[in-house]
């Protein structure tokens, strides 16, 4: 019996966090090694970003709110990953993910 509710219990709290932040956790541990992945962090500087990750394969300004958002796309062993880093009207890190600037301003409207 508790091992029952042990399962329901970690199957909730793994449901709970794929509504908050919906990203697959394997492109996570496949490239938790890359610079902007690994160094990059909320609050850093957009040049710092771009000593880190280099020049974005698309900047674009943000339709949800004031800033701008850098497109990079990351690659693995023959394997390539978006990975966006959202920048707030001062140019700093507001948020960073796998998906794209534009996937991730839609799931913002959506909420």
């Amino acid at each position: 019996m508790c091992k029952q509710i042990l399962a329901v219990l970690g199957v909730a709290a793994l449901t709970a966090g794929c509504a908050v932040k919906p990203e697959n956790p394997v492109d996570y541990v496949t490239y938790r090694d890359e610079p902007l992945v690994k160094q990059v962090e909320d609050g850093m500087s957009k040049q710092q970003v771009l000593t880190i990750g280099g020049t974005p394969s698309t900047q674009i300004n943000r339709s949800d709110k004031p800033g701008s958002c850098n497109n990079y796309v990351l690659n693995r062993e023959g394997h390539q990953q978006v990975y966006y880093v959202s920048f707030d009207a001062n140019g700093q890190v507001d948020s960073k993910g796998f998906m794209t600037c534009e996937q991730h301003s839609a799931n913002r409207e959506a909420l």
